[in-house]
């Protein structure tokens, strides 16, 4: 890796958890410099601008959460352990590695719905992603026989999808914790019935 590289990686690493918590349009330039300790001439230098640091962000925060995601599935065995990965993580976030300020789609799609189309479009794109993979999963179990094959594999990922972000969202505007918790038992619940 040269120089500029590990400086941008620098840059990235650092402002990650600031985009994460403040938003696109909640972090300054400011915000950037004293994330990082750096000149705003050193992160135009690496950068060319503020969009181009959110989009780098995004991906970083993203990321470490696929990389929990993966981590643990890979030690599952059977396609409904697979699945129940995604109830042990988000039920129980603060034992992981996760992104500071939660989950970098749920953050990022709300902000930025009316206001950063590209930014907008990352985030679709990881649903999207994310819809697609657990269907994948769905449809193995039903070829591997774990799984009933009545099931419409898009509808129950996408109801997955929904209920995971729509608990997290729901407990950071309400402060209740519980609310997260009775709605991810939901989908623990749905993994459950899928076999």
């Amino acid at each position: 890796m040269t120089k500029a590289e590990r400086t941008r990686e620098f840059i990235i690493e650092k402002t990650a958890p600031v985009f994460n918590m403040k938003g696109y349009a909640g972090t300054s330039l400011t915000d950037i410099t004293e994330a990082t300790g750096l000149t705003k001439g050193s992160i135009y230098g690496n950068f060319a601008g503020k969009d181009e640091v959110a989009l780098a962000a995004f991906d970083h925060n993203l990321k470490a959460v696929q990389q929990i995601i993966g981590r643990e599935m890979s030690s599952r065995e059977s396609i409904k352990d697979k699945l129940l990965v995604y109830v042990d993580v988000y039920q129980n976030f603060l034992k992981y590695p996760f992104p500071i300020g939660g989950c970098p789609i749920l953050n990022t799609a709300i902000e930025a719905d009316d206001t950063h189309p590209v930014l907008k479009k990352k985030a679709s794109d990881a649903i999207i992603k994310w819809k697609d993979s657990i269907a994948a999963l769905i449809r193995q179990g039903i070829e591997r026989k774990e799984f009933h094959a009545g099931h419409n594999p898009e509808q129950v990922a996408l109801s997955i999808v929904a209920l995971i972000e729509g608990g997290i969202m729901i407990a950071k505007v309400t402060g209740k914790v519980q609310f997260k918790k009775s709605i991810i038992d939901a989908v623990e619940h749905m993994i459950n019935t899928l076999g």
